[in-house]
C-alpha cells in the first residue's frame, strides 16, 4: 500500500509539472534558419555511395537525410570540397536517419501518433509491471578534435528531421542546468531522477547533445542513473564531444561511480571518431579591431564600446539568471555589456549566470584577460565556460588580453603533455622549471576548443553572422 501511495504521489507531481517545459531547454532549440559553418567535402566520393530513405506512408519513395542535404549544399556552393575524413561520419548519420524513419512508430517519434500518445498516457500503469521501452535504434556519439565539423554535422542531421518528431538539440551545459532545475522541482520524491527522465522523454525521444563533457562531480554522479531512465524510456541519443567515451571525466573525483555510465553510453550509441586534422574555424578570414593585445589599453576598449552603444546612455544594470539569482553588470547599454575580467571569472559564477547574461546582451566587452596557469586555474575554467556560452549564443566579443589566444593558454597542459616535458634532473634547478604550469586533463583538452573559438569569433565570417542575427531580431516595420 505504501508503494501504491508513493506511486500515486509521483504521478500527481508529474502531472502537475508536465505543463512546465524548462526554459533553458526550449530556448536552445536550433532555429530553422541556423547558419552552418562549411568544412570541405569531396563530391566525387559522395557519388560512390548509394543511399535512399524508405518509402513514406503514401507509398512514394523520397530521398532525404544528411548525406543528401550535404550533396545539395556542395552543388549549390554552400560547402567546399576536400575533406575525406567526414565521409564515414556522414554515412553513420545517414544510417541513423534511415533507421529512425523506418522505426518511427516503434520509437514513438511522432508527437501526434496514437502509439506515442498511448505509451505516454499509460506510463503510470507501467510502473506496476516490469517494463522497458528501450529504443530499437542505436544513437550516435561523435568525437574528435576542435573545429573538425562535429557540431555542423549534427546540426545538418537535426535540420533534416521531420517537424512532427519529438526531437531537441541542446548544448550539454544547458541540458544539465535543466536537469538540476527539474530535480529542484521534484525534491522530496523517492526517485526524482525517474520523474525527470520521464519528463525529458515525454518532450523529446530524439535528444541531440552538443559538446558532451563532464568536469563537475555533481553531474558525474547523476549521469548514470539519469541516462538509465532515459534509455529505458526510449531515448535515442546523438552527441558530440572532444573526448572519447573512455576518456570522459578522466581523473575525476569518484570516477568509479561514473564508469557504468560509459558502459551504458557505448552500449546504446555507435561511437564514431572524426579524424580530420584541420581546424576549419581557423580557416576563416582574419578581422582586426576586436581583440586587443597589450597592457594599459583599457581606454581603447572603452572607446570601442562607446562606438557600439552610440548615443545610448551606459550605466549599471542587473540581470536575473536561474533560480532567482541576480548578476550585476557594471556598465551596459543597447545590448552591450562591459566587465573587468575579474568581475566575470574571479567570482563564483558558472554557466547558468553566463546563459542569463547572454539572453539579454549580444555583445561583451571584457577588459584584462590574463595569462592562465596553475595560479588561476579556477578562473581559466570559468573563462572556458564563458567562451563556450558566447559561442553557442553567437555573441560578439571585444577584449583586451595579455597575449594571443594561444599564448594565454599555453601553460595549461594535459597529463600526457606534461609527461613529454623532460623531468627535472640534478642539472636542472627548480628556478628553471615553469612553476605556473597547470597540469589538468579537462582544461588541457578544452583549451584547443577555446583557442579555436576565440579565433573564429574574431573572424569576418563570424562577425557577419552576428550582424545578420541582430538584423533578424529587429521588429519589422
Amino acid at each position: 500500500m505504501r508503494s501504491l501511495l508513493l506511486s500515486l504521489r509521483r504521478v500527481t507531481l508529474f502531472s502537475r509539472h508536465q505543463r512546465y517545459a524548462c526554459a533553458s531547454v526550449q530556448n536552445c532549440l536550433i532555429p530553422s534558419n541556423h547558419t552552418l559553418l562549411s568544412p570541405p567535402f569531396n563530391r566525387s566520393l559522395l557519388s560512390a555511395y548509394s543511399f535512399s530513405s524508405p518509402a513514406h506512408s503514401n507509398g512514394e519513395e523520397k530521398v532525404a537525410g544528411p548525406l543528401v542535404e550535404y550533396q545539395r549544399r556542395i552543388v549549390a556552393g554552400e560547402l567546399l570540397d576536400g575533406d575525406l575524413c567526414q565521409l564515414g561520419t556522414l554515412r553513420e548519420l545517414q544510417r541513423l536517419y534511415d533507421e529512425l524513419v523506418q522505426s518511427a512508430d516503434a520509437c514513438r517519434l511522432d508527437r501526434y501518433s496514437a502509439t506515442a500518445k498511448s505509451t505516454r498516457s499509460n506510463w503510470f500503469w507501467n510502473k506496476f509491471v516490469s517494463h522497458s521501452s528501450v529504443s530499437p535504434v542505436k544513437g550516435l556519439y561523435l568525437y574528435g578534435g576542435v573545429g573538425t565539423g562535429k557540431t555542423m554535422l549534427m546540426d545538418l542531421f537535426f535540420h533534416q528531421l521531420p517537424s512532427s518528431w519529438r526531437s531537441q538539440r541542446i548544448h550539454f551545459h544547458n541540458f544539465m542546468l535543466s536537469v538540476h532545475s527539474r530535480l529542484q522541482k521534484h525534491k522530496g520524491l523517492e526517485d526524482p531522477l525517474e520523474v525527470v527522465g520521464l519528463e525529458i522523454a515525454d518532450e523529446a525521444i530524439l535528444l541531440c547533445l552538443d559538446e558532451f563533457m563532464v568536469n563537475d562531480v555533481a553531474d558525474a554522479l547523476i549521469l548514470n542513473r539519469l541516462f538509465k531512465h532515459l534509455f529505458n524510456n526510449g531515448i535515442v541519443l546523438v552527441a558530440t564531444s572532444n573526448r572519447a567515451p573512455d576518456n570522459l571525466y578522466e581523473k575525476g573525483l569518484q570516477r568509479d561511480l561514473f564508469l557504468p555510465f560509459i558502459a551504458t553510453l557505448k552500449e546504446r550509441c555507435v561511437v564514431r571518431e572524426i579524424g580530420s586534422s584541420v581546424d576549419y574555424r581557423k580557416l576563416t578570414s582574419a578581422e582586426e579591431g576586436f581583440y586587443f593585445i597589450g597592457t594599459d589599453i583599457s581606454g581603447l576598449l572603452k572607446q570601442k564600446f562607446q562606438l557600439l552603444v552610440g548615443n545610448e546612455p551606459a550605466g549599471p544594470q542587473v540581470v536575473e539568471v536561474v533560480m532567482g539569482r541576480k548578476l550585476q553588470v557594471p556598465l551596459a547599454a543597447d545590448g552591450c555589456a562591459y566587465f573587468l575580467f575579474e568581475e566575470l571569472c574571479d567570482r563564483p559564477l558558472g554557466a547558468a549566470d553566463y546563459l542569463g547574461l547572454f539572453k539579454k546582451f549580444h555583445t561583451l566587452a571584457l577588459e584584462g584577460v590574463p595569462f592562465f596557469g596553475l595560479h588561476n586555474r579556477t578562473a581559466a575554467y570559468r573563462f572556458v565556460t564563458l567562451v563556450d556560452v558566447m559561442y553557442e549564443n553567437k555573441a560578439r566579443l571585444l577584449c583586451t588580453a595579455g597575449g594571443s589566444p594561444l599564448e594565454l593558454l599555453e601553460r595549461i597542459v594535459t597529463i600526457s603533455d606534461a609527461q613529454q616535458i623532460a623531468p627535472r634532473t640534478s642539472a636542472r634547478s627548480r628556478k628553471s622549471d615553469d612553476l605556473d604550469l597547470c597540469v589538468d586533463n579537462e582544461l588541457g583538452f578544452a583549451k584547443d576548443r577555446t583557442i579555436s573559438r576565440l579565433t573564429e569569433m574574431n573572424s569576418k565570417e563570424y562577425l557577419e553572422q552576428h550582424a545578420r542575427m541582430l538584423l533578424e531580431k529587429q521588429p519589422s516595420s
